[in-house]
């Protein structure tokens, strides 16, 4: 549940925005999962885990807006009906430990990295979820702020950690890779920022947790993050693993014209 919130005092206009920017995230989902399944066999044998990944992240995105969208539209036709927020937490909950792990896996790092940084990031995840959710459905200003800032240790914890790994990533991998890893580092940082934005709406509008408009942002903040943290992200590992493949197998880059 979003807090106290009522979806049928939305105004027409804020029904169909959020109306329509549930359905572009289920759209931009079911279309990047397609992608990224269809395409994984277009990288080398090695790479493929991560695109897996990257599709299976899109895929738990696809059914959870679904039901988000289901949820919605039943709260606002239906007298009594709630609309519940939890679906992304759930979601997140599954998804956000799978983006970690498509990261460390397209990097191709030794086995011992590999596992050292697992045991560190999924942990932090879960923590950066669990805690943030009583907050969400907090309706007075104070549990939100608490519940935040204890979300927001594990959400730098994770943030560093994952920044210096990528920076040190840099020194190894060719220089069409090193400069998509550049990038790939401030896209974590600008999509996961959006993420606390929307989460703090009801406060940074002195809005109460039951207000139309905190809510209304809060969807579209949540949704296009979603969509830039999972579609977006997911489309840049891919093209990481294709110059890895390229840089790899100079027969591969020749047929799949990758320079």
């Amino acid at each position: 549940m979003n807090g106290s919130f009522d979806v049928t005092m939305l105004s027409p206009d804020q029904f169909n925005t959020v109306y329509n920017v549930l359905s572009f995230g289920f759209a931009s989902m079911l279309a990047t999962t397609v992608f990224l399944y269809i395409s994984q066999a277009r990288v080398l044998p090695k790479y493929r885990q991560a695109i897996a990944i990257s599709a299976t992240v899109t895929l738990i995105a696809l059914y959870h807006y679904w039901r988000i969208f289901n949820s919605f539209e039943a709260a606002h036709a239906t007298a009594g009906a709630s609309f519940n927020e939890a679906y992304r937490y759930v979601d997140w909950l599954l998804t956000v430990p799978l983006l970690l792990l498509e990261t460390i896996a397209v990097l191709n790092l030794p086995s011992g990295e590999r596992k050292g940084l697992v045991s560190k990031l999924v942990p932090a995840s879960a923590a950066m979820i669990i805690l943030g959710y009583p907050g969400e459905i907090a309706v007075e200003n104070g549990p939100k702020m608490m519940w935040g800032a204890l979300s927001t240790l594990p959400f730098l914890y994770i943030l560093y950690i994952l920044f210096v790994q990528l920076t040190k990533s840099l020194e190894s991998q060719p220089r069409e890779v090193a400069a998509t890893v550049s990038r790939l580092r401030l896209l974590l940082i600008a999509t996961w920022g959006v993420y606390p934005i929307s989460y703090l709406l009801p406060v940074i509008m002195g809005d109460s947790a039951g207000g139309a408009g905190a809510f209304v942002g809060r969807q579209i903040g949540y949704t296009v993050a979603d969509v830039l943290a999972k579609c977006l992200f997911g489309l840049t590992i891919y093209k990481i693993a294709r110059l890895k493949s390229a840089a790899d197998d100079p027969a591969y880059a020749e047929a799949e014209g990758v320079h």
